[in-house]
Formats: structure tokens, sequence, C-alpha cells
């Protein structure tokens, strides 16, 4: 046996792992013990990231990066009602948390592999967009928020790489195993997130790289080519358990749906009657002449007719014109053309076949329910004399629009998804989403670039199921809890979100009070800055964060700040869905009772602050069940307190701080506290 390592970890057994870990440094190899604290899964990235298959990125700092984010510790997590919105039940749902992204993630353990989708939108690295503490490099708890990073900093890249990679890593933890990470990103540090991307996650895992319309059209600039799209990555944690979805078909995709001639089987939209296939349907390719106006019509180059030519014919015909064969020499099949026309290859509106083929179909376009095969309008919108359409029925189309190679109208065959273009029509523009900001909290809040609300409810709509959970670590402007409250109103669905935004404190302005919180609370209640929109169905609980977590910061807390502690750490991980504990509102009078969870059982803290009474006795026990009888609460207990004096059969029980510290993953071996008497 080897000192410090398991007893079941043999020497042929360690001797195999440095042997598999060349860079395993000697420093690593003597301090043994260490390779014992790992989990499975962190010895499994221990020994991926040594693998000498595939391409890697590297950096300065890399190999110090790759250890923070297990260094990172929780923090203790305050609600601050002043900022909270919506009832108790509602507030459970969603989170928006003020505070560093990582130390928030890491406070976050409970929800570890437990979210759907990460929508991330970080610094794109463009000069005094975000800040970097080289103290962090030996300490990702130091308090310091560091200095700017300009675009003339000549480390701004490797900087840029060493802030990321942790916050990466972190976010692929939070992911379940049929998680989605989606990151927005512009050209400036594009490859080399691919790259990090591509590492941490495995080229196989990457799904998409979508590129969007920023903007319209192109900015005047002397010389150079005018940026007008940005990107997202997007990568499963495991492409063979992710699923993409459909985007919910809007106005603008549903637009082309109508019933102008009250068609029984509902709304339809015109589409191609031709389909690609011209050489190996060489029958299908011929003219078929136009009633309105006599004028002949050809399938375009290398497409044929949608059907055979005998179901062609009978669909023109329903228009109550006789069609007959006639050979123009034109080296395609016999041409369709209305019975009767003597010269079908210079008929025009004054032939008195076409004018009574015209007066027949213009009586029934205006009057009747259309054929399915229909002469649509020209360019001057003149009745019929444009190209045959056929029609598609909106209820014969899937429910979504499946995302495709390029974002156009409903029209063009939906294929698949890899590296996917979409227009502005589809996606918003940064424009768009700076007057959507401007609409919901006023202008002067100092934001000249905003994701699009379209953009990011196509993103939560594809890889988010309908009652999945969305965690945004760059919060800024709240637009991703924004997409998910107004997705659900849409379509009805039961998304939820986490938010994270630090802000800038040291000015005394958090953005996660002053816009990520504000917007949230104005689209929730309706009440935008612009006029009274309606109200979106919702709430969420604000958390600030604070001192590190530590059984010493534990033991000197006060009941509430302990109560709103319980509440961000506790999860039981026997049950499948770890939904959040709903707290009891403090006005209604309870001493024990702080919570309870979806299934009616109440959380109790037997706590009276760190010089309180500490015990859970026989005398606690009945006031609890006093209070859950109260409460209307199942009779199955959950209490915390500091000892367990009196023991019985409908108590689960937990000790502060020890249950406290694990369900916020820190290793009770490395957490040392003075015991005090109770």
């Amino acid at each position: 046996m080897i000192p410090g390592l398991p007893s079941s970890w043999s020497v042929d057994r360690c001797r195999l792992l440095v042997s598999y870990v060349p860079a395993v440094s000697n420093s690593q190899v003597k301090a043994a013990h260490e390779l014992a604290d790992l989990s499975r899964e962190e010895l499994i990235e221990l020994l991926s990231e040594q693998r000498e298959d595939g391409i890697h990125i590297d950096f300065s700092g890399k190999a110090n990066a790759r250890k923070l984010y297990r260094r990172v510790r929780p923090r203790v997590a305050r609600t601050l009602k002043k900022y909270s919105v919506g009832s108790e039940e509602e507030q459970a749902r969603n989170l928006v948390i003020e505070g560093d992204n990582l130390q928030a993630m890491a406070t976050l353990f409970r929800e570890r592999g437990q979210v759907d989708l990460v929508l991330a939108d970080p610094p794109y690295n463009t000069g005094h967009d975000w800040r970097y503490n080289d103290r962090w490099e030996e300490d990702p708890n130091d308090p310091g928020l560091g200095k700017w990073v300009t675009a003339e900093d000549g480390a701004r890249h490797t900087k840029w790489m060493r802030f990321m990679w942790p916050r990466l890593q972190m976010m692929k933890a939070m992911l379940k195993p049929t998680g989605v990470l989606a990151i927005c990103i512009d050209h400036r540090e594009l490859f080399r997130l691919g790259q990090m991307l591509d590492e941490l996650f495995e080229e196989k895992n990457r799904l998409a790289i979508i590129n969007w319309q920023k903007m319209y059209g192109a900015k005047n600039q002397d010389q150079g080519v005018s940026v007008t799209t940005e990107y997202v990555l997007v990568y499963a944690r495991d492409a063979e358990q992710a699923r993409t979805g459909k985007t919910v078909r809007s106005e603008v995709t549903a637009g082309g749906y109508r019933n102008n001639d009250k068609d029984p089987r509902g709304p339809w939209a015109p589409s191609d009657s031709t389909l690609m296939g011209a050489a190996t349907h060489p029958g299908q390719v011929y003219a078929i002449q136009n009633p309105f106006t006599g004028r002949l019509h050809y399938p375009q180059q290398g497409r044929c007719w949608r059907n055979e030519r005998a179901k062609m014919k009978a669909a023109v015909e329903e228009w109550g014109v006789a069609y007959e064969d006639v050979n123009l020499e034109d080296g395609l099949h016999p041409a369709l053309v209305i019975k009767g026309v003597r010269d079908p290859q210079k008929a025009t509106p004054a032939d008195p076949v076409i004018k009574k083929a015209r007066k027949a179909t213009l009586k029934m376009r205006e009057n009747e329910v259309w054929p399915r095969f229909f002469w649509r309008a020209d360019r001057n919108r003149r009745p019929g004399e444009g190209e045959l359409r056929y029609k598609t029925y909106e209820q014969d189309v899937k429910a979504g629009v499946v995302p495709t190679t390029f974002w156009a109208s409903d029209e063009f065959d939906l294929l698949s998804l890899d590296a996917v273009s979409w227009e502005h029509e589809l996606s918003g523009t940064t424009h768009a989403g700076q007057r959507e900001l401007n609409a919901v909290v006023g202008r002067g809040h100092g934001f000249d670039t905003v994701k699009p609300l379209m953009l990011m409810q196509k993103i939560i709509q594809l890889w988010c199921p309908a009652d999945g959970l969305v965690m945004d670590p760059f919060a800024g402007t709240g637009t991703t809890g924004h997409a998910v409250l107004a997705s659900n109103a849409e379509s009805g669905t039961s998304r939820r979100f986490i938010l994270i935004e630090q802000g800038r404190p040291e000015r005394g302005d958090s953005y996660a009070r002053s816009l990520t919180a504000d917007r949230l609370k104005r689209v929730v209640s309706g009440r935008w800055k612009s006029k009274k929109e309606e109200p979106l169905d919702g709430g969420f609980r604000f958390w600030t964060l604070g001192k590190k977590v530590d059984a010493e910061a534990l033991l000197k807390m006060e009941r509430e700040d302990l109560a709103d502690t319980i509440i961000a750490s506790h999860f039981d991980a026997s049950v499948r869905k770890r939904d959040a504990l709903v707290r009891v509102p403090r006005k209604a009078g309870y001493k024990y009772l702080v919570a309870h969870n979806d299934r009616s059982e109440g959380f109790f803290l037997i706590w009276n602050g760190p010089k309180g009474n500490l015990d859970f006795t026989e005398k606690t026990y009945e006031a609890c069940a006093i209070e859950a009888a109260k409460a209307g609460l199942e009779s199955r207990y959950h209490v915390y307190a500091r000892l367990y004096v009196f023991q019985t059969s409908n108590v689960v029980f937990y000790q502060i701080p020890d249950r406290i510290l694990t369900d916020f993953g820190l290793d009770l071996r490395g957490e040392p506290y003075h015991d005090v008497e109770p």
C-alpha cells in the first residue's frame, strides 16, 4: 500500500498511471496523495489531457489555468429580497446571481450535471471590455477585480485564454450528459476559442458553427472588409446523446401561410411546382401554357415538374380548361397546351381561346377554392399571370423549423445543420437588441451591442428541452432570461434559467441589480420604460455572493444568512429532478421552518445564531411537528442542526456544518473546524 492513496490502489496501478501520463511532474508524483483526492471524472480528464493524438492548443499559463477550476471555493449566497421578483414558488424556479461567474458556478454545486443548455456571451477581447487579475493565476479566490485589458496589451490573447479556460471547464461540468454549450464570439477570438472547445469537448462533439447577421449592411470605411456577422459555437457534452430541436414557427416564418381562397384545409404557402431531377426524369420536362396569358412556362434548368405527366395535366385542368399534347419541336417532350390554340408559341391574351380560358379561370380564382397547382400573380400583382406554383399546407408541415445551412424562407427544402448562416430576419441584429433593451429599461444603460432576443430564443428552442434549465454565466443585459420567459409565454414551455453577472462593483454599479434584474422585473410586470406591455409569467430569486464557504464561516452565521445558504446548497442525490427549495416567507412567523420541497416536505433550521441553541431535541421536534401541521406539510421532516440529540424515523437529519459543506462539494478532510460546546 502506498501512503496517501486508497488501499485498493496497488503499486502496479500507480506505475501504470504515471507511465501513461508522462507529463505529470515530479512534484505531482511525489505528492501522490493528490491523485487520490481526484474524482473518477477528474482522473479521466487528466489522462485525456496527456494523450498524444488530436490537436491541443498551447499558450502561456495553460498548465496552471487547467488546475484553477478545482481550486475555486464556493461562496456564501445571500438572498436580496429587494431585487427578487414573484412569489416564493416563482422565485424558486429561476435565479440571478451577483458575483464572479467562476465562484458562482462553484457555488452551484448542486446544479452540476443538471444544466441542459449553457448559453454564454463572454467578452470578445475588443479592448476595455473585461478585466484580468494576475493574482488569479495563483489563487482564483482572490477578490481583486484586476485591470482592464486593452487592445494594446501584447498578452491580451493569452490572458483571455487563461481567463476562459477554467470557466469553460466549469461550464462543461455544469452540463447534463445530454447538455449543450452555445457560446457567442466574434472574429477576434473565434479560432482560439474553437481550438479550446475542440480540446475540452472533442471535435466529434461540435454540433454547429452558426454565422448570424448582426447588422443590416456594411459600415462605411476606407478599406478592408466590413464585418457584419458574428458566430455561435455549439458543442455537446456528448453528441450521441444531445438532440437538436426545431425552432418554433414565428410570425416571420409562419407569415407565408395564408388562406386567401378560404381553402378548407387551412392556411397554405406557395411552393415550387418543380423539383430537381431533369436528368433522371426527362419525361417531366416540357412546357405548360398559362390560361391567363397564353405564355408557355418551362421548369428551370436542371429541374422537372413535380408530378408525372398525367397528374400534371389533371392538375392544370382543375381550372376548368382542357389541355392537349402538342409537339413544339423544342427538343423536349410534348407541351401541355390549351385545347384549340392554333399557334401556342405565339399565343397572346387576345387569342379567342385564351380569352375564353382567362374568363373561366379568373371567375374561379375570385369565387372558388383554388386547385393545389395555381398560377400566382406576377410582379405587378396581376392575378394569374405569374409562374405555376404549388400549395404547401401549414398543417402538413412539421411543427417548427429544422435549422438549415442557410436561413431564408419556408419554400426551401430543410436539410441539415453544420455551418449555418442566419439572416437578420431570422436572428435579429445587435441594433434590434439595443432597441429591445431601450424599450424595456430606457436609454443610458451604456451597452452599444446587445444580443437580439430572437437569436437567444432560437438557440434556446433548438437545444433546451421544454422543461429544461438554461444557464448564462455572462448574463450582461439579461437577454437570456428575457428569452426564456418570452419562449415560455409563446409556446407554453416551462424552461428555467440561472443568470450570473458581476457588473462593475468598483463603481457601485452592479449590472446584476441595475440592469439584469431590472430588465427581468419589468418584463415580468409588463411595466416597460417605453409603454405598458403584456406581463410574462415568472419570477426569480436574487443572490449576492459573500465570503468563501468554510466551516468557520458557517458556524458564525446568523439565522437568516444560514437559511439562505442551506437553500443555496441543498440537494438530494436520490431525487431524479433537483428542484430548488421554496423559501417560507419570513413574515410567516415560524421559528424553525424555513423551506419546503415539491413533495410538501418541510425543512427546519434549529439555529438561533452562533451562540444560540444548536440541538435537535424532543422539544424542538414537537415544535417542528406543530409548524409542519400549520403549514400543511407532510410528516417527513428535514432538519438542519448542530447536534442530533433526539432521534425518530420520520426525520432526515443534516449536521451543521458538515452536510452544508458536503452539499457545496467540499471535502470534509480539508475543512477542519473547532467544535463548540452545546
